[in-house]
């Protein structure tokens, strides 16, 4: 989860509440869901935030919620906006990868050293969080003073472009630079654009943004020089760009709430996106941005005592909801029932119990009264967990070191390195298919290359473990018992989900007899019948491979690990391995 500096007399100061100590602001800031981990060298607080309330990354998002809490403000606040004066056009060379832009303009900004590092620590919070690494959406802040408009016909407002641009094409001087560079440069020789390189250098053209002067924005990776925010500036031109319209317009949000609760005004702007440019077929093409309207969702009064446990009044719940920044009205029936008002900037309702939750923080969870459920059994571990918890101590007994691996991998890491294919699995267990070749459970928009489906076997998150440890001495005895899942159509929800028992020796005289010795052990604790008739994997070498029969069924695999598979994990002793599905022990 990410963790927030702030600034505790800036806190004091945006509550009103200077006689707040600091304890006692740990205390309140608790009761909100914010966990203290401790001070900087500087005296900043840190504190560790739940990631659904973005609109509490900043210093001014956190006075907000304080203020609610101690009663200042009641029910959704938004800030005015005045009308547009200024234009995004949005041409047909946009990259399809990156098609969407928002903004807004700012006005009356005053920025001292705290105010802009408070900013600066919002934008990258929110780039790490809902932007994706900047991937999904990224934020360009810039002195409005220094972006030159180009008005399109006499009398319009005056308008920049997001456009493609080559990218040896336009040049510009980059923040923390001197020299014009192209944006290839930009990627090949600034820190900030190889950092973020991945992003957009396999475009044919990449996302630029332009005024009357030129070049001066390259998202998502870096900000042009000439239009640098300062302690100076005081008017700001806001704009971001990613790969959904719903994520970057929520982002922009949170900032001009942040900068209105410094005094700025907000300013609105025209988004235009021209004909054979991709926009928003829910939103049209023509965009007045920011949007700050205003949500709605409905929640049931029995809900809310049945969750909380509390028998309230309708108007307490009102009383609640105010508190929590929402507005609420609710209808008499046989059950009443709460229409909820969500300002703009809490991206985080999406739900009637994130509604629930609201009415419950500002009740106080510590008012809370626990009690027993009224339901008829005693909890107790379940009997599969018994199992797994009995394995790793077999396992443990035998010499292997006990591991936690993520269930989240790469087809790269789960296929390729292990010379298998995706969808080869079948019926492995029989010996028609290969053992851990099911097809894969994939993310639709996954955070990182690196984790983009669920394992389907557990042996290559053991030779990754191996393959990082090189440098540590030998002999390295690895087990793990662990989550694997894959695609199947007859599952009722097409996943089937299993827990697996994979084991690996690592040592120069690492053998199939020295992995087979230690799986007879293993059975011989459970009194299973262990039987290991000869197959063939590609994750292992030819002839020093065998199916693992449980009980007269096949339910693994066990050998020695191909040489094509040591080398490309940079392993220099042989590994012998062997994975199983857990339940046979049973």
């Amino acid at each position: 989860m990410p963790v927030v500096d702030v600034d505790p007399d800036e806190l004091r100061e945006l509550t009103g509440h200077d006689e707040k100590g600091d304890a006692e602001l740990k205390d309140d800031l608790f009761g909100l869901g914010l966990e203290f981990e401790g001070e900087t060298d500087d005296g900043m607080f840190q504190f560790e935030f739940a990631p659904d309330r973005l609109d509490r990354l900043s210093v001014e998002g956190v006075a907000r919620s304080l203020r609610y809490h101690y009663g200042d403000a009641r029910g959704v606040y938004v800030p005015s906006a005045n009308d547009p004066e200024w234009t995004i056009e949005v041409d047909e060379s946009v990259p399809d990868e990156r098609p969407f832009v928002t903004g807004a303009v700012v006005r009356g900004v005053d920025l001292d050293e705290a105010a802009l590092e408070s900013l600066i620590q919002l934008q990258e919070k929110l780039h790490a969080t809902m932007g994706r690494g900047r991937a999904k959406g990224a934020i360009g802040i810039h002195d409005l003073a220094m972006v030159k408009g180009a008005p399109l016909q006499e009398g319009a407002e005056p308008s920049i472009t997001y456009r493609g641009v080559d990218p040896e094409g336009d040049a510009f001087v980059p923040l923390d630079a001197n020299d014009e560079l192209t944006p290839a440069e930009v990627l090949a020789e600034h820190d900030t654009g190889t950092t973020y390189a991945d992003l957009v250098e396999d475009l044919d053209r990449y996302p630029a943004i332009y005024d009357e002067l030129g070049l001066f924005s390259f998202p998502p990776v870096i900000n042009g020089k000439r239009t640098e925010v300062t302690t100076g500036s005081r008017e700001l031109f806001v704009e971001l760009t990613g790969t959904d319209q719903w994520t970057i317009d929520r982002m922009c949000n949170i900032i001009c709430y942040a900068l209105s609760a410094r005094g700025a005004t907000i300013e609105e702007v025209e988004v235009n996106y021209a004909d054979g440019a991709t926009h928003p077929s829910e939103y049209g093409a023509e965009l007045v941005r920011p949007n700050l309207d205003t949500d709605e969702k409905s929640v049931s009064h029995d809900r809310i005592e049945t969750l909380l446990g509390v028998d309230f009044e309708p108007e307490e719940v009102v009383d609640c909801f105010e508190r929590a920044g929402l507005d609420a009205s609710y209808t008499l029936g046989d059950d009443v029932r709460y229409d909820v008002e969500i300002p703009p900037y809490r991206v985080d309702v999406l739900h009637p119990l994130d509604l629930v939750d609201d009415v419950g923080r500002a009740y106080g969870f510590d008012e809370l009264e626990p009690r027993y459920p009224d339901v008829g059994t005693v909890g107790g571990r379940h009997e599969r967990s018994r199992l797994e918890d009995a394995v790793r101590t077999s396992l443990v007994g035998l010499g292997f070191e006990d591991l936690l691996n993520f269930h989240m991998t790469s087809g790269t890491e789960n296929y390729d390195r292990m010379r298998i294919e995706p969808g080869t699995g079948g019926a492995a267990v029989d010996g028609d298919g290969v053992f851990g070749g099911g097809e894969p459970v994939e993310i639709t928009e996954p955070y990182s290359e690196e984790y983009t489906q669920l394992r389907t076997w557990a042996l290559p998150s053991l030779v990754m473990l191996l393959e990082r440890n090189t440098h540590n001495a030998y002999p390295q005895d690895v087990a793990e018992v662990g989550f694997v899942a894959e695609r199947d159509e007859d599952a009722d929800t097409n996943v089937a989900e299993s827990r697996r028992v994979a084991g690996a020796v690592a040592r120069r005289d690492a053998s199939y007899e020295a992995a087979k010795g230690r799986l007879q052990a293993l059975c011989d604790d459970f009194d299973a019948d262990l039987a290991t008739p000869r197959t063939e994997h590609p994750s292992f070498i030819e002839g020093r491979a065998a199916a693992v029969a449980i009980d007269g069924e096949r339910v693994g695999v066990i050998g020695e690990l191909h040489p094509a598979v040591l080398v490309e994990h940079d392993l220099e002793v042989p590994v012998a391995a062997f994975e199983f599905d857990l339940d046979a022990l049973r």
